[in-house]
């Protein structure tokens, strides 16, 4: 019998009982493994226990390596009270019950494990390395060598298969308690296999720039339990490449000027350790980092390698098209004979700029189409297609092909913005990440090889929605003899992600590209249409608070919104309408207000449990059979994608399920989904959710919520985009002033370089770039920065900063300077671009009183 360690007091915490206690026993069966990590469910029978525990079975949950069943094994852990299942035990670390006897040892050595090892083998591998022969062999490999009897194979086999059983193990045990998950434990093996807990050991930093998922903070925990000093090289480094990516991903920006990169990493550094850091020693580690190639420079901004690479993949990809054909030859009269007769068999009649759209794109190898709701961006593509296919003779039936790839191929970011598009066109139609195979996770890698697409034409909408890692990817995947048309609404929200893709190409001349502006989808009595105008025109309508047809306004403060929201649905529910019909957005998550709220006020009008209602509870969510909820990230394997809408038709609880596990069914419009409870965190309940998420997707009546608790939300491609997911009610409501607000700021320009890289890739010169007016192309001409070579200066500290705002590094061939304006005060397009403004200008003086407005009564 494997000797027992002591039991030890813990605190008593919930359910869990007062002892950390130790099982001996064989894994007689196990219940559940997620082949995602290492979670399992196992069955234990007991042949002996520290705790005062009678019953000759225990079920065992925790984060395993390769377990195997009728296998020994000591699990330490607490004994909890399932409210379901009883008595359990929860793992924290367990390892191999080793045999303790020269017998044992030899009878183990020679099983069927160790193939080409026998009885005799084995005896005298013990004989020769003694009774602890398992760890001496695992921790000095070489002992093998001293046996005879073993052959190069036979040792190699012996020593494979102790570090198979015990290696993995060892590692997942040794990563829990570092605190890290399953899913972060499965990562992290995956990475460095069997040197894992020696790489951690020896540098902990290293996981922030291997593992996704793990960033500076976390790193640093460990580091300092490891005794590492706080302005260690390695340490420095980390918190540099944590904060690129934290800034690029906050501010949708592409690189970060260097300036602001010391400032907040020395933030960051000594946020997370009370030690003050020297700024030049911070430098010193951006230029080695730039020097190794894990960071690029251009002038005074540094990027991420990956967002550096994707723009300049972007310019490559665009360049291959686009050198294609200038033009695709198509005769004119037949262009024209053919539009008519499609708006014959069709039943409609284009508009002037409908039909410049469509044949300007069909004789163009790449086409950005543009235009605000109404405008016939839908039509366009339709007519598109149906030119293409009637030019080329081509079949749209998607039954008449089964190997060959379809002709056209349309896309979207989002799986409803891609329904919409199937909708109309009748052709089929999927997410951008289906198409080339990704599951959105992709960005972590800078080399990545995409599926290949293959037909004649690609049509993508929503293109404001994607980011500069999937334009990359994306761009990179469209074969050279395929005709592309990039559609969008420019004046919506940018990606999630880093970059401005759509922005920056409508800005480069030599693209061509059509912006619709004639509004045709307008009835006689609509007004959400010309409201979604004038918000992107830059002001409110007269009308605006007076009830319409088709609108309405309700003035009211941020603790009035919810029970006003509840009597607007209790009102919309006796008319009939459905969860699916009313979707109410929000910009944030937290507050009265917020998105949180809503959904729990939401869920009890359209769903409340009766007490027969099945339902379960993830945190602070408790999910029902008939909840409207939102999937929130991609998953292909599934086909379910980030934003995709759907309803729980099905629980099935762990007390019924083979797996011991409770289980929601979810139903996205064809297709149904399971998921175990460890699956929870990729949904939340939709029935009101974020303006982001809600993008690409149209709903029967929405209903708009915008008050100051917002604050930094409020902007203007925030509002429009809202308003334009309504089809054909639109019920606003809040203070009037978050909506004056709202049209009054335009979102910054975010800083990239996507039109610097195509115009130096495709050679295009100033002249062809959007032409600017007189006066801004004076200012943009005019060179508004001197640069100052200082070497070697520190950059100030944090709080000093401001008080001189030039620094720069030089070492070798690497720089790194920080510019200041020659003329503080002199306003420049670059400036502006730039975001270099100072937020407070013209502010002197002023105190927050001074704009407090007053309440009304």
């Amino acid at each position: 019998m494997p000797h027992l360690i002591h039991c030890y007091k813990t605190e008593r915490s919930g359910n869990q009982l007062s002892e950390k206690v130790e099982f001996v026993g064989k894994v007689a069966a196990i219940f559940y493994q997620n082949p995602a990590n290492f979670y399992k469910v196992l069955l234990i029978a007991v042949e002996a226990t520290t705790a005062t525990f009678r019953e000759t079975e225990i079920v065992a949950t925790g984060s395993f390596g390769d377990i195997q069943e009728e296998e020994g094994y000591q699990f330490v852990g607490e004994l909890v009270e399932h409210p379901k299942y009883g008595l359990q035990l929860k793992v924290d670390s367990y390892q191999k019950a080793q045999p303790t006897s020269a017998s044992g040892i030899i009878a183990y050595l020679s099983s069927d494990k160790f193939p080409g090892i026998g009885k005799k083998t084995a005896q005298t591998i013990v004989k020769a390395i003694g009774e602890d022969a398992i760890e001496q062999i695992l921790e000095k490999p070489d002992l093998l060598a001293t046996i005879p009897q073993l052959n190069e194979k036979k040792r190699k086999t012996i020593l494979e298969t102790l570090r198979l059983n015990h290696g993995m193990d060892q590692i997942i045990v040794g990563l829990t308690k570092y605190g890290f998950g399953s899913q972060l434990s499965f990562a992290i093996y995956q990475k460095y296999r069997n040197q894992a807990l020696e790489i951690i050991e020896e540098n902990p930093y290293q996981l922030v720039e291997d593992i996704e998922g793990i960033g500076f903070k976390k790193a640093d925990v460990i580091a300092e339990q490891l005794g590492i000093g706080a302005t260690s090289q390695a340490r420095m480094r980390a918190a540099i490449l944590h904060q690129i990516i934290q800034a690029t991903v906050q501010s949708g920006d592409t690189f970060i000027p260097a300036k602001r990169l010391l400032e907040q990493t020395i933030s960051l550094l000594e946020t997370s350790r009370p030690v003050e850091m020297n700024p030049q020693q911070v430098a010193d580690c951006v230029i080695e980092l730039i020097e190794e190639g894990k960071l690029q420079q251009q002038d005074t901004n540094i990027y991420d390698n990956r967002l550096y690479f994707a723009e300049w993949g972007i310019a490559t990809s665009l360049d291959r098209l686009m050198k294609r054909k200038k033009t695709i030859q198509y005769d004119e009269k037949t262009v024209a004979k053919t539009l008519k007769k499609i708006e014959k068999n069709l039943g409609i009649a284009y508009g002037l700029s409908q039909k410049e759209a469509i044949i300007e794109a069909i004789h163009s190898p790449f086409f950005l189409l543009t235009g605000g709701p109404g405008t016939g961006k839908t039509t366009v593509i339709n007519g598109i297609v149906q030119l293409f296919a009637e030019l080329n003779d081509l079949d749209l039936d998607p039954a008449s092909y089964t190997d060959e790839t379809f002709p056209v191929l349309l896309a979207a970011p989002t799986g409803r913005a891609a329904k919409r598009m199937n909708e109309t066109t009748g052709l089929p139609s999927g997410t951008i990440h289906r198409l080339l195979g990704l599951n959105g996770r992709e960005q972590a890698t800078t080399s990545l090889p995409p599926k290949q697409l293959e037909g004649g034409l690609l049509i993508v909408d929503e293109l404001s929605m994607v980011d500069t890692w999937l334009a990359n990817t994306l761009f990179k995947a469209i074969s050279t003899n395929m005709q592309v048309i990039l559609v969008g609404d420019k004046d919506q929200l940018p990606s999630v992600g880093p970059g401005q893709v759509m922005h920056d190409l409508l800005m480069i001349e030599e693209f061509p590209k059509k912006e619709l502006i004639e509004i045709y989808r307008q009835g006689s009595e609509s007004t959400i249409i010309p409201l979604a105008h004038d918000i992107k025109d830059g002001y409110l309508p007269e009308n605006f608070m007076v009830n319409q047809p088709d609108r309405s306004f309700f003035a009211c403060q941020a603790y009035q919104i919810e029970p006003i929201i509840a009597k607007i649905v209790e009102k919309a529910k006796a008319k009939g309408f459905t969860a699916q019909d009313i979707q109410i957005l929000a910009p944030m998550y937290r507050g009265v207000a917020g998105i949180d709220a809503l959904n729990k006020m939401m869920q009890e009008i359209f769903n409340p449990n009766d007490g027969r209602k099945k339902e379960v509870h993830y945190k602070e969510t408790a999910f029902r059979i008939g909840d409207k909820v939102l999937q929130l990230v991609n998953s292909p394997e599934e086909n379910v994608f980030n934003g995709d809408m759907g309803v729980i038709v099905g629980i099935t609880y762990a007390k019924d399920s083979e797996d011991k596990v409770d289980e929601l069914h979810i139903q996205f419009d064809a297709n149904e989904v399971s998921y175990r409870r460890n699956d929870w965190h990729k949904i939340t309940l939709a029935y009101c959710c974020s303006i982001h998420k809600a993008q690409g997707s149209e709903f029967k009546m929405v209903i708009l919520p915008m008050v100051h608790q917002y604050n930094r939300m409020l902007q203007r491609n925030l509002l429009y985009t809202a308003v334009t997911r309504s089809k054909e009610m639109l019920i606003l409501l809040g203070e009037y002033e978050s909506y004056q607000r709202c049209v009054q700021l335009e979102s910054h320009l975010r800083l990239t370089t996507l039109v610097e890289r195509i115009t130096e890739v495709a050679g295009f010169t100033n002249e062809q770039l959007v032409q600017l007016t007189q006066e801004e192309q004076a200012l943009y001409e005019e060179e508004p920065f001197a640069t100052t070579k200082v070497a070697p200066l520190a950059p100030k500290r944090t709080e000093e900063v401001s008080k001189e705002p030039t620094a720069v590094q030089e070492q070798g061939s690497s720089k790194l300077e920080i510019q200041k304006p020659a003329e503080p005060f002199r306003l420049t397009m670059e400036l502006i671009q730039k975001q270099m403004i100072d937020p407070m200008i013209g502010m002197e003086g002023m105190q927050p009183l001074d704009f407090q407005v007053a309440s009304h009564s």
